[in-house]
């Protein structure tokens, strides 16, 4: 288990787009984040104090994010990008995620390609309450910095 990095260590990201807040840890394969909503939250809705559940889509990719990074960091390597290629059968049970509440977002890895394709089944929950659940396909080149533009 890979334990012991901030959520800036591992995602390639830069404020204000780290959504999450904290990585709490990451297996052979899943990775486990948690994110509180707050005024503060990107995407946050002041009138109604919610973040709409779509962004749960970001929040499980940056998960899956968080696992390649930990791993990579893990393995004495560097934090890549990688790609969002689409999601499948996302399954929302709420509209919004409300002020306040302690979401905690799992990315399980199903499948990786030699090429660096993969898929992840991936939920959101509060406590023991299923909010959300999809299945994201993603990539991660070996020569991520091909990818980049300046």
């Amino acid at each position: 288990m890979i334990t012991g990095y901030s959520i800036e260590q591992v995602l390639p990201h830069r404020s204000p787009m780290i959504l999450l807040d904290n990585f709490i840890e990451a297996g052979a394969d899943y990775a486990v984040c948690k994110v509180t909503i707050a005024e503060h939250s990107q995407f946050y809705d002041g009138a109604s104090q919610t973040v709409p559940a779509y962004v749960g889509i970001e929040y499980m990719a940056q998960t899956i994010a968080a696992y390649a990074g930990a791993s990579n960091l893990a393995k004495g390597g560097a934090v890549k990008i990688g790609f969002l290629l689409g999601c499948r059968k996302y399954q929302p049970e709420v509209t919004a995620f409300t002020l306040g509440t302690e979401l905690t977002i799992t990315a399980t890895e199903l499948v990786t390609e030699d090429n660096g394709l993969s898929v992840f089944d991936c939920s959101i929950m509060q406590q023991q309450q299923l909010l959300v659940s999809a299945r994201l396909n993603v990539f991660q080149p070996d020569n991520h910095q091909a990818w980049l533009t300046e």
